[in-house]
């Protein structure tokens, strides 16, 4: 297998209906001739004439597969005697030699929710398991076009350790497109495969380098200094390493990545419930502390207002006892009911 192998397109094949009304009029002749050469059997000429037409008609027929048509969005991978002699795209009615072979080895592997070529709605559909992706194998005859349409590979969910080593499910869909036919048959197996096993991959190596959410001292890009960058908060950027990752490995495969989203992202099921916990209290305590930074302003305000209108004198245990006061009325849980003192102050 040569992996250097670099596409060639095919042009001037656009000949299909010139071909076929050509081969169509060589049979029309085929069969008068045969007819004439039976009337005439009792001279030389006329049984050359019936057996030459004879073997035409039983023959003749190699020539329509010669005959491609390609819808826009297609191509055909082409080999003379296993020789690469090049692709075809573009639409419309083709005429090439008739003992060329059309490759593509994933013609009967469809990814999950992707917009592969089918021939039919009709065809036998069996559902496996790869690299933990959903594919649909084909039964029915295999269909040789390769797409050249973006088409969507929507992983299934994979339970991956952050960088803190909490399990968190998360799922990928990636848009893809083939750019180099050649490559894509003959430099792997099953490009259609090649391509989810990668996507798994990828998705491993980089949920890792993040936590599920911002988490201080972690640094997520390799610069040594912590950051803010989580998979919760940084979907983006996440989604983007991810397709970087992907692209690296498939280029090779004359796939080019397009675009890459998450499509879900939570806590494994064991830990949902602790987290879930732990984000309440953490929120409890942001609160917390909203309510005592309010509530210590609210006393600085009262003690300044007091002193100056000079409504009344306080001296040090007294203005304690009032902040405490304050304070637990501020901050109380529930409604403060108040003891009036109907004596003196002091």
């Amino acid at each position: 297998m040569n992996n250097n192998i670099q596409e060639k397109e095919l042009t001037g094949h656009k000949n299909g209906f010139a071909a076929l009304i050509l081969i169509s009029l060589a049979y029309i002749a085929a069969i008068v001739l045969m007819i004439w050469g039976a009337a005439n059997m009792y001279g030389a000429l006329g049984i050359a004439v019936f057996v030459l037409s004879l073997l035409y008609l039983c023959l003749g027929w190699i020539f329509y597969l010669g005959l491609k048509i390609l819808k826009p969005g297609e191509a055909l991978v082409l080999t003379l005697f296993g020789k690469y002699v090049g692709t075809l795209k573009g639409d419309g009615f083709f005429f090439v030699n008739p003992f060329c072979t059309a490759v593509n080895p994933a013609a009967d592997t469809k990814l999950g929710q992707s917009g592969d070529i089918s021939d039919n709605g009709k065809s036998k559909i069996a559902t496996v398991l790869t690299a933990g992706t959903s594919v649909n194998l084909d039964t029915s005859i295999k269909n040789k076009k390769i797409s050249l349409k973006v088409m969507t590979l929507s992983n299934s969910r994979q339970k991956v350790n952050d960088i803190l080593g909490n399990p968190v499910e998360i799922a990928v869909a990636v848009m893809w497109k083939v750019t180099d036919t050649a490559k894509a048959v003959f430099a792997v197996d099953n490009y259609k495969e090649y391509l989810s096993l990668q996507c798994d991959t990828a998705v491993r190596n980089v949920v890792k380098l993040y936590p599920y959410d911002v988490t201080e001292n972690v640094d997520t890009t390799g610069d040594g200094q912590a950051d803010d960058g989580s998979l919760r908060g940084s979907t983006e950027l996440v989604a983007n390493k991810i397709m970087e990752e992907i692209q690296s490995k498939v280029a090779e495969a004359g796939i080019e990545i397009v675009d890459a989203r998450i499509t879900y992202l939570a806590y494994a099921p064991e830990i949902a419930a602790a987290m879930l916990q732990r984000q309440q209290a953490a929120a409890v305590v942001d609160a917390r502390k909203l309510i005592v930074d309010g509530a210590v302003g609210m006393v600085e305000l009262a003690l300044e207002r007091l002193n100056e209108k000079e409504l009344v004198e306080l001296d040090e245990e007294r203005k304690a006892a009032m902040v405490s006061n304050l304070l637990v009325v501020l901050c109380g849980n529930h409604d403060a009911q108040p003891v009036v003192n109907s004596g003196s102050l002091y």
